[in-house]
């Protein structure tokens, strides 16, 4: 919302708030942007809190070393990500706010792999048999998909920073056409028409960016239906996967109605919002089939091991 309402500069210092102390800042402030800019840090606190509580319980309740050691990576990274929200602030570079973007859906994946792995459902997982040639091709589909998704979500913190109007303002076609004209001539015609109804300026950078991350969510979408395809094909036994499989399509296909929402709406920051938060859940939805997915070939790993080799819980690579 910060960002969809472009109110990321609504409190103007940082760790302070107005001077005060970011827990002592006065309620009956809270209004306009500073409510959501001010929530916004209080909930980057509280997450921060959480996620150290976390670290020490894993640290203290959990045999796994690497699990262990996982928590204190998520300490690391909600470090480095508040400390990348303040510089955004008293340093006034969208780029810095792009990091602090992406750095978050990393941070998310992490808590979602490291939610999963403390599950009863990781700990005992069902030891069936799939064609291990075949199921290496679903693993290297789900995480190749999982890492467009990242690559996307990039994408679009890169045009949210930009803090400008959309540079393409029709779906699903641009500018009136499949493949747009940015020529000089073309881009003049253009600016010239957004001036006229005080809109900004738009070069052909921005124009190929907007057109680049409809490319990929097409073909995300397209992935993820032929991995879901696979999965309730070669997978049959394993009916978690079948089930996320399903709702990945689900997700995937309400996501690029969203973005088409968007672009109706001319950005209209709810629409936006809910844009972004459910591409954070797509991506979560990528993190936890690709986890599973390396389950699956690990066990399948272990019952190729020769009689009386010892058995060990695998850890990620």
């Amino acid at each position: 919302m910060v960002t969809s309402k472009n109110v990321g500069l609504a409190v103007p210092d940082w760790p302070t708030t107005f001077g005060y102390n970011m827990f002592l800042f006065p309620a009956s402030k809270w209004i306009g942007g500073i409510l959501f800019e001010h929530t916004h840090r209080l909930m980057g606190s509280l997450v921060g809190l959480l996620t150290i509580i976390l670290a020490v319980w894993l640290w203290l309740g959990d045999d796994r070393r690497w699990v262990r050691i996982l928590g204190v990576i998520a300490v690391i990274a909600v470090i480095l990500q508040g400390i990348l929200g303040g510089l955004r602030v008293t340093m006034m570079k969208d780029q810095i706010g792009i990091f602090h973007a992406c750095v978050a859906q990393a941070f998310l994946g992490l808590l979602v792999f490291i939610a999963l792995v403390t599950t009863k459902f990781w700990r005992s997982f069902p030891h069936r048999l799939v064609d291990s040639q075949k199921f290496s091709l679903i693993k290297t589909l789900a995480v190749g998909i999982t890492v467009a998704i990242y690559v996307q979500l990039g994408l679009g913190a890169t045009m949210r920073h930009q803090h400008r109007d959309l540079a393409i303002l029709d779906f699903p076609t641009a500018n009136g056409a499949w493949i747009p004209d940015t020529s000089a001539t073309a881009l003049s015609k253009i600016n010239a028409w957004r001036d006229s109804r005080a809109l900004s300026e738009v070069t052909a950078f921005q124009i190929w960016l907007q057109m680049v991350h409809r490319f990929l969510a097409l073909i995300i979408a397209t992935a993820i239906i032929a991995f879901c395809v696979r999965a309730l094909r070669e997978a049959r036994n394993f009916a978690a996967l079948k089930r996320l499989s399903v709702l990945w399509v689900t997700l995937v296909l309400c996501q690029i109605a969203l973005g088409a929402w968007v672009i109706w709406s001319n950005k209209a920051a709810d629409i936006a919002t809910a844009h972004v938060a459910l591409g954070a859940v797509v991506l979560s939805f990528g993190v936890s089939i690709s986890a599973i997915c390396w389950r699956i070939s690990q066990e399948q790993t272990e019952r190729a091991r020769p009689p009386g080799a010892p058995h060990r819980e695998p850890v990620p690579a």
